[in-house]
């Protein structure tokens, strides 16, 4: 059964614009996914401006996970990563107690570049908030993949479908890539407590009604979840146990008002150490 359907919203990131799912005053998390944007398919030329960048900014509380279906991003943090994103591979930041990262498209500026992909965040369990920040990069061959009938399917994070993503996670989830052919059908895994699906593009059918492009279904709790591809579908499966309420500020998440206002204050007052490799500008704090 569907409890909730949420439309993505349009949201500009300064340079281009994606469609914000979560939160949504429908629902503001799902499992522990606490943010999710769909980013184009935006196409960008050679020698666009920088002002596509996402600069230097920080996080604290929370797991960033990078998906990228076509393009190519360079993400660079405080911890020293520099990473090349290609599709179909994950980019997993444990923000933890504290990181700053940036977000550049270097070769859309280069060469031009067809840039598609989801950026999601993932909010810490108890007692795990404020774990040491850290990175890491997951190629093709660490998200575990199968073929059903109708269905492509690659594990991103977490354990979904007899298959588990080697991405270290803090909680139990579930986030899969979804292929579908038409008249493919998908049941999502009955073992989480939370569960959705976003369609990235085609037409699906839930419970009798058709949903299209940029809608996420949210399904009740133990109940059957079926979806079926109206047309050939890419489909965002997702969810896991809840982690606790949270609150979520600009790119803040904590079980604690107080912890965010003291975030922000350590970035506003450049405590907050930048990336070694991109620190020469950086996101100012909104208001502020």
């Amino acid at each position: 059964m569907i409890e909730t359907v949420i439309d993505a919203r349009k949201r500009s990131l300064g340079g281009f614009d994606v469609g914000r799912v979560l939160p949504s005053p429908a629902r503001h998390m799902v499992g522990p996914f606490i943010f999710l944007d769909h980013m184009g398919p935006v196409t960008f030329e050679k020698g666009v401006s920088r002002d596509i960048d996402v600069r230097p900014h920080p996080h604290i509380g929370l797991a960033t996970v990078t998906y990228l279906l076509s393009g190519e991003i360079v993400h660079r943090d405080s911890v020293g990563s520099e990473q090349t994103i290609l599709p179909g591979e994950v980019n997993w930041m444990t923000a933890g107690s504290g990181i700053t990262h940036s977000e550049r498209f270097e070769k859309a500026r280069a060469q031009g570049d067809l840039v598609h992909g989801l950026q999601s965040w993932v909010a810490l369990p108890d007692g795990e908030e404020e774990i040491a920040p850290s990175f890491s990069h997951h190629g093709a061959d660490d998200l575990p993949q199968s073929a059903e009938k109708g269905a492509r399917l690659r594990v991103i994070a977490g354990k979904a479908f007899g298959l588990e993503a080697r991405v270290k996670t803090h909680s139990p989830m579930f986030y899969v890539h979804a292929e579908l052919e038409e008249n493919g059908r998908l049941s999502l895994p009955d073992t989480y407590p939370e569960r959705a699906a976003f369609i990235v593009s085609g037409r699906i059918e839930a419970e009798g009604e058709r949903y299209g492009q940029d809608k996420m279904l949210v399904f009740e709790a133990r109940e059957p979840a079926v979806i079926k591809a109206l047309s050939p579908s890419t489909v965002m499966l997702l969810g896991g146990d809840p982690v606790g309420p949270r609150f979520i500020e600009w790119n803040f998440v904590s079980s604690s008002r107080q912890r965010i206002e003291d975030a922000k204050s350590d970035w506003k007052a450049g405590r907050m150490k930048l990336p070694d490799l991109d620190n020469k500008e950086f996101t100012p704090l909104p208001g502020g």
